[in-house]
Parts: C-alpha cells; sequence; structure tokens
C-alpha cells in the first residue's frame, strides 16, 4: 500500500541549478511559521491576562458576604486577632469596614469583638475606637468585647469602646502604657575607633538615631511625646469605663492581669467566652462572623499593581531624556 504522505523535501545541492531559489523559500517559509507562532502565544497571553482580569473583578465584587437572611436575628462576631497596624488584619480599614457591615445588618442583635491581640498601633486602635463608639451611638446596638488568649495596650484601647468586656480566668489584659523602643552603638563604636559620620539639617533630625549620641533634651522631648500619647490612652480608658475602674496607683502603669484579677480592678465586666454571650446575653445564639480578611484576589492585585508599577518606573529610567 502506498504511503500518501509525501517524502520530506532533501536540500537542494548548491550545484543544482535554481538552488538559490529554493533556499530562500525555506528560509521564507521558516520565517513565516515563526511568526505564526508569535502570533498565537500572543494571543494566549492576552486572552490569559483577560481572564486573570475578569477574576479579579468578579472575586473584589464578591467578598463572602456573610451566609444567613438580614432579617434572621444573630450575633455579628468581628475578630480582633495579632498585631493592629495597618497593612494587617486587625488594621482601622478592615475592622472599621466589617463593623460598618454588622451594625447596618437589621438581623444583628449585637456585635461582639473577640479579640486576641498583644497590641500594636496606638493610631490605628483609636481610629477604631472612634468608629466603634460613632456606630453603637448611631444604630442604638449594643457592643460587647470577648477576650480569648489576649487584650492588651492598643488592643485594650478598643475593647473599652465596648458597653461590656468579657474574659477567661487566664486571659492577659491591661498593659496601660505606650512605649518607644530602640539601640544605642556609641559606646561600642568608641571601642571599635568607628567614626559616625550623620549629616542632617535641623540640630534634632537624628536624634533616633542608633549611631549617635542622645542629649538630655532629645531624652526629654521624646518622654513628652509618650507622656502625651499615655494620658490620651488614659482619657480613653477612663470614658469607655467610668466608675467601674478601681484605680489603684499601679493601674496605669503598662503592667497587665490575668482575667480573673481584671474583672477585680473593673478592666473588665465579668468572665464569659462568646458562646455565653451570644447564648446568655444577646439571646441570639447564631453566630455570623463579619471579619473582613484581605482575599486571595486581592493579595494578586497588589502584587500585580507592584508589579507593574516597577516595570513602569524601569521604563521611564530606561527612557531617552527629552531634547
Amino acid at each position: 500500500m502506498n504511503d500518501p504522505t509525501p517524502p520530506p523535501e532533501s536540500p537542494v545541492p548548491a550545484s543544482a541549478p535554481g538552488w538559490e531559489r529554493s533556499t530562500m523559500e525555506r528560509l521564507l517559509f521558516a520565517t513565516l511559521a515563526e511568526q505564526k507562532a508569535q502570533r498565537r502565544w500572543r494571543t494566549f497571553f492576552r486572552l490569559a491576562w483577560f481572564a486573570f482580569f475578569i477574576f479579579l473583578v468578579w472575586a473584589l465584587a464578591w467578598r463572602g458576604a456573610p451566609g444567613t437572611d438580614k432579617l434572621t436575628p444573630h450575633t455579628a462576631v468581628i475578630e480582633i486577632e495579632g498585631e493592629i497596624g495597618s497593612g494587617n488584619e486587625a488594621s482601622a480599614e478592615f475592622v472599621v469596614a466589617a463593623a460598618k457591615a454588622a451594625f447596618e445588618d437589621a438581623g444583628a442583635q449585637a456585635v461582639v469583638l473577640l479579640i486576641n491581640s498583644p497590641g500594636g498601633s496606638p493610631v490605628q486602635a483609636g481610629i477604631i475606637n472612634d468608629e466603634l463608639r460613632r456606630l453603637k451611638a448611631k444604630h442604638k446596638k449594643p457592643l460587647y468585647a470577648v477576650v480569648e488568649e489576649s487584650c492588651a495596650s492598643a488592643a485594650y484601647y478598643i475593647a473599652v469602646s465596648a458597653d461590656r468586656i468579657y474574659v477567661d480566668k487566664a486571659s492577659i489584659v491591661g498593659s496601660i502604657g505606650v512605649l518607644m523602643e530602640g539601640f544605642g552603638f556609641t559606646g561600642l563604636m568608641e571601642k571599635l575607633g568607628i567614626e559616625r559620620r550623620l549629616m542632617t539639617a535641623g540640630e534634632n533630625k537624628g536624634f533616633l538615631d542608633p549611631f549617635s549620641p542622645q542629649t538630655e533634651r532629645q531624652r526629654a522631648h521624646a518622654q513628652e511625646m509618650l507622656n502625651h500619647v499615655h494620658k490620651q490612652f488614659i482619657d480613653v480608658v477612663r470614658a469607655g469605663r467610668g466608675k467601674r475602674l478601681k484605680e489603684v496607683p499601679e493601674l496605669f502603669s503598662g503592667l497587665f492581669w490575668t482575667g480573673q484579677q481584671a474583672v477585680e480592678l473593673g478592666l473588665a465586666d465579668q468572665l464569659g467566652n462568646l458562646d455565653f454571650v451570644a447564648r446568655e446575653v444577646i439571646k441570639a445564639e447564631e453566630l455570623v462572623d463579619y471579619t473582613r480578611h484581605e482575599n486571595v484576589a486581592e493579595k494578586l492585585a497588589k502584587r500585580f499593581g507592584a508589579a507593574i508599577g516597577e516595570g513602569a518606573v524601569k521604563a521611564m529610567r530606561t527612557m531617552p531624556p527629552l531634547r
């Protein structure tokens, strides 16, 4: 049986007539095939990026709304976990967004802050505290705080916005204080014969530089700043806890206590966990989590945006100067 596939063309010897034309034809066809392959790959990548963009839009639009009917009575839960700071999930941006959704939900009988945090930024905590108090007054809904492992420093700053604070007997509560930390290496540099060459415009511009000596005036200025923020913290705690506080001398010293001690000092109201508060206090056992989490699409979008920005900067650097 004859094979219908034609045999591959063998190269035309250079001595054969018309070899130049044959060679040029083969080069031309090879070039065309390569261009077709490049166009196919470009089309593929464009479609892939388009599909990725559509996925981002869909994922950003769908944030996983709480899976319950808005009219179903429930307890709204917002987790505050880990360090409080901009860029973290325990940030003012995420916590306030979750609180707005929870307070505006008609089925939410009350809002519970489920706290497990060692503290963090006083600025972020202050924003959250202010917004929670505003939302609580606007929507006339109770706000409770339930402490699991710890509620210290900036986390307690947030907790005092609640109507009542519930803790476990072994929870860590308190640490009402402010700190500024750093290191000083000036003595070590002198022993090693190292000279620090720091140039500033403004005599105090580098006063936190660990390789430069700190004057008494600079130290006093830093301490005054800390005292000012500490007073803000104390005022917020007194406003939130009121007459429930038993102001012993060490209450605002930065010390922390167990949950049982916190109840005795008026830093907390009662022992109890999340289920207890939902069942016995709010009378709505169904829990709905309103915690705002950064989803996969947002993480990809940030990385994608950073990559585009980096590429744009590189492109601008390589552009010829304008004449």
